[in-house]
């Protein structure tokens, strides 16, 4: 447990300390987990005893977790634990956020077993936990701060989003390395990107110059979407696409340069949410005959 934990308890007013029930139920859940997980692996019993365990709260754990992952020899964790809980907990608004992304991975993603499971090792999430607190930094003016953490989360999840970045809920880094996100981006919810995804600018533009995601959206793995364009609510980004224009509500766009599938004129449209399904593939026998 971190020291300053101990010796500088944080100042936390009774409404931030309020938990909601989705909170405390997704929290027990995870402590359940540990245990579990602790019984049957002995060798990882004081890893989750010091993560998890000995935390009474959801947000206490997740600062200890990313302080300790973020921390330099010059950047302590202790200084980060503090940072961390003191912004999380501030605003409870990055708490429902942190249990919906909780809920996205276990929910989209076969591969993830448990809540904790996403909470110690997914660095998607974490990455986007710690890219809140720098985003709410950034808010702040304590842009230097802010830009530091960003650098670190950089170096130790090979995610690199910047702090004036918006991030919406209730979303899932899939794998997560090498996802890029520029200044003026904004991912909304329900939001599903896979690894190697580039939302980025196009070189030349200054000011609003990244992309608008709108809710639902999926996007495949190693697509770049580039310029202040919007990828329209529901849409779906094939893996290895380049976008460079706008992505109508509930079409799918794929190729490079992207193009959509059924036509300009009249594309396709579906009807899930692809965000949630993680339906990469479907389209493809409407669209292609090619085969194997």
């Amino acid at each position: 447990m971190p020291a300053g934990e101990l010796r500088y308890p944080s100042p936390l007013n009774s409404s931030a300390m309020e938990t909601s029930p989705d909170e405390e139920e997704v929290w027990a859940q995870i402590k359940t987990e540990a245990r579990r997980d602790a019984e049957s692996e002995p060798a990882l019993a004081s890893y989750l005893y010091s993560t998890i365990l000995s935390h009474p709260s959801l947000e206490r754990s997740l600062a200890f977790h990313l302080g300790n992952k973020l921390c330099s020899s010059t950047l302590l964790s202790t200084l980060l634990y503090d940072l961390f809980l003191n912004t999380i907990s501030s605003d409870s608004a990055l708490l429902a956020a942190t249990v919906a992304d909780l809920r996205a991975a276990r929910t989209r993603d076969p591969a993830c077993v448990s809540f904790s499971h996403c909470l110690l090792n997914y660095k998607g999430f974490l990455a986007c936990q710690a890219h809140r607190v720098s985003h709410k930094l950034w808010s702040q003016s304590r842009r230097p701060l802010a830009l530091a953490l960003q650098s670190r989360i950089s170096d130790v999840f090979a995610v690199d989003i910047h702090p004036a970045a918006k991030i919406g809920k209730g979303i899932l880094f899939d794998h997560a390395t090498g996802v890029v996100i520029g200044e003026t981006a904004v991912i909304g919810n329900n939001v599903s990107i896979l690894h190697h995804v580039t939302l980025g600018g196009t070189g030349k533009a200054c000011g609003d110059r990244h992309p608008k995601i709108g809710d639902g959206v999926l996007i495949g793995a190693g697509a770049t979407i580039l310029g202040n364009v919007k990828i329209g609510e529901g849409a779906k980004i094939g893996a290895g696409s380049v976008v460079l224009s706008e992505v109508p509500p509930r079409t799918t766009a794929v190729g490079n340069p992207a193009r959509l599938v059924g036509g300009k004129e009249k594309p396709a449209r579906h009807e899930e949410c692809p965000g949630e399904s993680m339906d990469h593939t479907s389209f493809i026998s409407d669209w292609s005959d090619y085969i194997i």
